[in-house]
Formats: C-alpha cells, sequence, structure tokens
C-alpha cells in the first residue's frame, strides 16, 4: 500500500456513454529515451494504461513490474473466457479473477502480496459501461468516479464535489484533465508525464472501442481543453 501511494495518479471517471483514466507517469531523468514513444508503438509507452481485452482497459499504480505480470494473466484469463465462450469476458469477472490471484499472494508463506492497484474501464452488454478498482488484498469495489496513487485524497474531494450523474464522455474527459492539472506534481501537463484512454461504444457496430492516447493525440487534447504548455504555442 505504501508503494501505491507513491505511484503515479491514476484516475477513472465513468460518464454515461464511456470511461475515462488518466495516469501521471513519472519521469525519471531527462537522458531517457524517448524517441520510440514519441513515434507510438501501441498506445504509448505503456508504462501505465494497458490494453486486457477488446471491452477492458486497466490503469496501474505501484510496482510496475509487478504489473506487467498482473496484466498478462489478465490478458490470458481474458483470452481463455472468450475461447472458451465466444464472447469478451464480463468486467468484474475479471477482477475477480486477478482479485483471487491477489489474494492468494497474501496468504502463503515465501510469497509477497503484488504491490500494486488497478482501476479497470470496461463494457459489458448486460451492465453496460463499469469502473472497479482493486488493491493487493484482494478486495475490489465498483466506483463512478475514483482515483489511486499520490494525492489520491485530494483529486477524490474534487471529484466528490464536481461529478454529476448524468455527464458524457466529453465532460468526463474536462473533468479528468481539470482534476489532473491540480493533483500532478508538475506544474505543466504534457505528454511526458500524462497517459489517457477512453472506452466508447462505436457507433456503427454498437461495439466497445478502447483508444489509449498516442503522445500527440495527449498534447492535442490538453491544447483543447487550455491546459497544455503555453510555450509550445509561442515557438510554432
Amino acid at each position: 500500500m505504501e508503494a501505491i501511494s507513491h505511484a503515479g495518479t491514476v484516475l477513472g471517471v465513468l460518464a454515461r456513454d464511456g470511461v475515462v483514466l488518466a495516469a501521471e507517469k513519472k519521469v525519471t531523468g531527462k537522458l531517457l529515451d524517448l524517441s520510440g514513444v514519441k513515434e507510438g508503438g501501441y498506445g504509448g509507452s505503456g508504462e501505465k494504461i494497458f490494453s486486457l481485452n477488446a471491452n477492458v482497459v486497466a490503469g496501474v499504480a505501484g510496482i510496475t513490474a509487478d504489473a506487467n505480470s498482473l496484466v498478462n494473466y489478465a490478458r490470458q484469463a481474458a483470452q481463455r473466457h472468450l475461447l472458451h465462450y465466444n464472447e469478451d469476458i464480463p468486467v468484474e469477472l475479471l477482477a475477480q479473477r486477478l482479485c483471487d490471484l491477489k489474494q492468494g499472494y497474501t496468504q502463503y508463506g515465501g510469497l509477497r502480496p503484488f504491490g500494486v492497484s488497478l482501476l479497470y474501464a470496461g463494457y459489458d452488454p448486460h451492465y453496460h459501461f463499469q469502473l472497479y478498482h482493486s488493491d493487493p488484498s484482494g478486495n475490489y469495489s465498483g466506483w463512478k468516479a475514483t482515483c489511486i496513487g499520490a494525492n489520491s485524497g485530494t483529486a477524490q474531494s474534487l471529484l466528490k464535489q464536481e461529478y454529476k450523474e448524468e455527464m458524457g464522455v466529453e465532460d468526463a474527459v474536462a473533468l479528468v484533465l481539470r482534476v489532473m492539472s491540480k493533483t500532478m506534481d508538475s506544474t505543466t501537463l504534457g505528454s511526458e508525464k500524462l497517459e489517457f484512454a477512453t472506452l466508447t461504444l462505436d457507433p456503427v457496430t454498437k461495439q466497445p472501442k478502447a483508444k489509449i492516447y498516442k503522445p500527440a493525440e495527449v498534447d492535442a487534447l490538453l491544447q483543447k481543453q487550455g491546459l497544455g504548455k503555453k510555450e509550445d504555442t509561442e515557438t510554432r
């Protein structure tokens, strides 16, 4: 829990027609080579936000190495379900699968618990859009809006004041970025410190569509919300 409380903030907001996730990346040094990230592999650098399945995206806070292990386990669980039942895994069931594994690691000698919390943003046809949070003990809970990681107390109180039941994705994006700008340690928001994802329904196929934003898209989104870097606009 201590590792999680020092990790970069991860924020999730459930909207009427989608779910929004944002995560703060801890930039470890100026000499870090981010060129591969800028050109954009799948969904940016994949340090904090991961795609678990076609209908589930997760944000992680805590020990990233532990998170990688859990993300791989979750992806396999989702694919096994798809193979057996020919349909995407329900979000809560995937959270349960991961929590069963996490709980086992708190129980047996010679093992240490996974030092990571996850926020799951997902969709299934019965309960539609959902947002779950799980912690190292194996507990999980459903939320309308929540935050994990550093400064999560501040973010929670801001969300309590500003969250509205029937908000759409556009409003949720604006709310998430506003709260992140107030809770992140850095003075300016930029793609090198922020990862962003949305889960919505494709208007044509009516299937869930997860979008993990590439760095350039994150910067464009911040400029649109008036939260981007001021120097960039001047140099352009």
